[in-house]
């Protein structure tokens, strides 16, 4: 009986850190100043605040595109999360967007 206990108080801190790990991030805002495809990757060139990244994925990939130059906004998946083996970021439309909650593609976020 005891040790059912004991594993049910394990697996239920187990899925709540998954559940934490899990859970939305803050939506950071981005421009996207020019986008290109190059090779089968897709490349968006963005700034955020002073910095520059370049969001990079493969063209066959699910949510793969180009973006027209404006607003959006990204989350930072945790490490181990997402598509790439990268600094991975969702990109949303902007917030003002009706459909701001709606993802709009995957991408490896490079620092330039």
């Amino acid at each position: 009986m005891r040790k059912g206990i004991v594993l049910f108080f394990l697996l239920l801190a187990v899925f709540c850190w998954l559940g934490a790990a899990g859970s939305p991030q803050e939506k950071s805002n981005i421009t996207v100043t020019s986008s290109e495809v190059n090779n089968g990757v897709v490349i968006l060139h963005v700034s955020q605040g002073d910095k520059t990244y370049q969001l990079e994925c493969n063209a066959n990939m699910p949510g793969c595109t180009t973006h027209k130059n404006g607003s959006y906004q990204i989350i930072e998946l945790p490490k181990g999360f997402g598509m790439y083996e990268c600094r991975d970021v969702e990109i949303y439309p902007d917030a003002n967007s009706p459909d701001k909650d709606k993802k709009i593609g995957e991408y490896c976020m490079e620092e330039k």
